[in-house]
């Protein structure tokens, strides 16, 4: 209980205080002790013993860890860093990506103190905003252990907040990065300097020599890349085609090394080594095989972990086993849900931040659920056909109670991921993963375990392709999810059909949930916080509009992908139109995935005839005049008019205009429009810019929001878009000052993180930074 209540904190407190709640700790076990004859006050005085130590110690570790961070005003600055690659680097199309134990570093040739792990990339091309492109040199060849001297840029840690969206500030929490960079390489910039190699991190210097032999090794780089996730943990490895169709089916969980391989890796091991054992008796007679068998298992499971690279979820797997043969090694035979709990809090101590991971929630529950529906050993299943029964009752009862908490944490589920893990647990933990740990020793294994891979990679894409593979529901509240969780393990006990039964209505709110929508005459703005780009939900009672998808980030992610599609599936959203304002990639890089995920969606845009976007669906350009109204709502495009549409006309000066208006309240959506497009608007006539909120034109850049437009718009709240220490300088210093000199509130995503602003409460915007902030998220200055 400590521990979940502790994560919860919006910021920490001081050492001092959580000195004192440790203190109140051992006087409560102290009570426990002078009280254990009275059964109740002793239980009582110990649960909040250990509820105050939880709570306290994780506290002081996080207070502690929090201590260690960027400074503030080494932000943006060019700092000589010497440190060591600490784990083998990423390469992709746009640089590589590494992790650097930092032995020294100083500014200006002055010794400064930054975190001691940093993640840094080093890109090769053009860096730069506008009017400021500089050419850097192609990145070396990385290798773990070596030791580097380079000039980098850092940054605090600091990722997209979203309503249901992944939280990437926790998850570098977790990974014990408190700072990330590049590295500066241009022609100005001192050279990075290898300076020598050393034999620290050797284990990530086998991993990456192996993960380099696979590559070497099998020519196919997709099922390489699988290949290397399923041996050396390198998830990176996988394209993103790949993991699209691994969710669809459910096996996601199969293909990085998860709790499900270890626990299978050490099962075999401690099968061989047990084996092995008994072929001796003087070592019989020292130890039993049994516990042999045990002990041998636990540590080349933690060998196997550590190997794979030491992943949080190998971590919970080790630390849960490690609980689980304590017991089993001191013979100690505890009812199932002490032992559940036991390997729980054990996992929990050593890494309190799993409570708000959804593997961690998945792997227990799954355990738990199959603990609480065990026949016992007394009807264990003897024979192949009865094997097999046992097996299907298992995925069974699995499915039937990971689908509720699937539905809770990721909006989706497969309704082809039982017969998908049917086939895909043995086939890769029996048959691909051996192989591929095989080809360590015995290279040619690999084509074997590539082989393999090809029939399952082709099987599973056939199940993605079906049109019934996932359903999608809007996230449903906690306790809807706690409610299908038990509803599902109801339903799956070995009780009477009609106590059975009484799980089905448990099952219909995780089912069933719709979030609440505007009333008639009203709508809503979400501006989803996706770094350097646009991307607008525009919502009325019965319909949804997309204003721009958000930017690419690389050839293998964008904004579209991961912010906006899973919140268009968490909010259970069917969008009516799509409008595209202007071709540029920060407004399109998205688009792709959003139109994936929304195929009836009518799509409006700027964009010219023959772009990829356009085909294959019907399409409309956006032109002054259109309109149409929802619920009350009227819609008016102000922007482009058709004479705008001329050739070699620079994207920003077609961006689409959008007018939301119910009569009461007005919002504006001005994309990227400059001062020449400004005027013309005001031209055309300025009583109909006039808005209560505003989406600032281009980012804030200086090009735009001109003293006059804002003089006719008169927003009392305008939201910039823009990426926390983007490259560009937005939103541009002067353009802050004329915002604030018109005692308009500016609101900035790098601040706010997604924010929501609503016509019926017009004063009002909320930002998620505040409504979900927790210690570990950064407060930029």
């Amino acid at each position: 209980m400590g521990p979940a209540f502790q994560i919860q904190q919006a910021g920490l407190w001081g050492a001092g205080t959580y000195a004192w709640l440790l203190t109140a700790a051992l006087m409560a076990g102290l009570a426990a002790a002078r009280w254990r004859g009275r059964s109740e006050w002793g239980i009582g005085f110990a649960f909040v013993a250990a509820a105050l130590l939880a709570f306290s110690a994780t506290g002081l570790r996080a207070t502690h860890f929090s201590s260690q961070g960027l400074a503030p005003a080494l932000e943006g600055r060019d700092l000589a860093l010497t440190g060591v690659v600490s784990a083998m680097p990423h390469r992709s199309e746009a640089g590589v990506r590494f992790r650097m134990r930092v032995e020294s570093a100083s500014l200006a040739g002055a010794e400064v103190r930054v975190p001691p792990q940093v993640a840094l990339g080093w890109y090769g091309g053009v860096l730069g905003g506008e009017g400021r492109p500089e050419l850097q040199r192609q990145p070396a060849e990385l290798r773990a252990g070596e030791r580097w001297q380079m000039t980098v840029r850092l940054k605090a840690p600091h990722g997209h907040l979203n309503p249901h969206g992944f939280d990437y500030e926790l998850w570098l929490w977790e990974q014990g990065l408190q700072a990330t960079g590049y590295v500066r390489a241009g022609p100005a910039d001192p050279r990075p300097q290898r300076i020598a190699s050393t034999w620290q991190h050797p284990v990530e210097q086998l991993r990456q020599q192996v993960r380099d032999a696979i590559f070497a090794r099998v020519e196919d780089r997709r099922l390489a890349g699988i290949l290397a996730a399923l041996v050396v943990g390198d998830q990176g490895a996988i394209e993103r085609a790949d993991w699209d169709v691994f969710r669809a089916t459910g096996v996601a969980h199969l293909m990085s090394i998860s709790g499900l391989h270890v626990t299978m890796f050490a099962w075999a091991a401690a099968l061989a080594v047990r084996g092995l054992w008994r072929r001796s008796t003087r070592l019989c007679l020292r130890l039993p095989a049994q516990q042999a068998g045990l002990l041998g298992g636990m540590l080349l499971a933690l060998a196997y972990a550590i190997f794979s690279g030491w992943g949080v979820p190998a971590q919970r797997t080790v630390w849960m086993l490690a609980a689980v043969g304590w017991l089993r090694l001191g013979a100690r035979a505890w009812p199932w849900p002490h032992v559940w709990l036991l390997a729980c809090a054990t996992v929990v101590t050593v890494d309190p931040w799993a409570l708000l991971q959804p593997g961690f929630w998945l792997s227990f529950v799954a355990v738990g659920v199959l603990f609480a529906t065990d026949p016992g050993a007394a009807s264990a299943p003897r024979g192949l056909p009865a094997r097999t029964l046992a097996l299907l009752r298992e995925q069974w009862i699995v499915t039937l109670a990971l689908t509720p908490l699937s539905l809770l944490l990721f909006g989706q589920v497969s309704l082809v991921g039982m017969l998908a893990n049917l086939v895909a647990i043995p086939w890769v933990t029996l048959v691909v993963t051996p192989l591929g740990l095989a080809g360590v020793v015995i290279p040619v294994a690999w084509d074997g375990a590539a082989a393999a891979l090809a029939v399952l990679a082709s099987a599973l894409g056939w199940l993605a392709q079906l049109p019934f593979a996932t359903l999608s529901t809007a996230a449903p509240p906690v306790w809807a999810g706690v409610a299908g969780v038990l509803g599902g393990t109801l339903l799956a006990m070995r009780w009477p059909p009609a106590w059975r039964a009484m799980g089905l209505p448990l099952l219909l709110p995780v089912l069933l949930w719709q979030p609440a929508r505007p009333p008639p005459g009203e709508f809503e703005l979400l501006a989803a916080d996706v770094g350097q780009g646009n991307a607008v939900l525009v919502r009325t009672a019965t319909h949804t509009l997309v204003y721009d998808a958000g930017p690419a980030y690389s050839r293998e992610s964008d904004a579209g992908q991961r912010v906006v599609v899973p919140l268009l599936r968490a909010l259970g959203e069917t969008v009516d139109t799509i409008v595209l304002s202007h071709r540029d990639i920060d407004h399109t890089g998205g688009a792709p995935a959003v139109l994936g995920m929304q195929p009836q969606a009518r799509l409006v845009s700027s964009l010219e005839d023959g772009h990829p976007l356009l085909a294959g669906r019907p399409a409309a350009r956006c032109e002054t005049g259109q309109g149409w109204e929802w619920d009350g709502v009227r819609f008016e495009v102000l922007h482009p008019a058709a004479a705008d549409y001329r050739a070699g006309v620079k994207p920003n000066t077609v961006s689409c205009v959008l007018r939301i208006a119910n009569g009461r309240r007005q919002a504006l959506l001005a994309g990227d429009i400059e001062r020449a497009q400004e005027e013309a608007l005001l031209t055309r006539g300025a009583s109909a810019l006039r808005a209560d909120i505003l989406l600032v034109p281009h980012h804030g850049s200086k090009t735009s929001s001109s003293t006059a437009w804002l003089a006719a718009v008169r927003p009392t709240t305008a939201l910039v878009q823009a990426g926390y220490r983007n490259r560009f300088g937005h939103p541009a210093p002067e353009v802050v000052q004329r915002y604030s000199a018109q005692d308009i509130a500016l609101i900035e995503s790098a601040r706010c993180g997604a924010a929501r602003w609503r016509s019926a409460r017009p004063e009002a915007v909320d930002c998620e930074r505040v409504t979900a902030r927790r210690y570990w998220h950064h407060r930029p200055p």
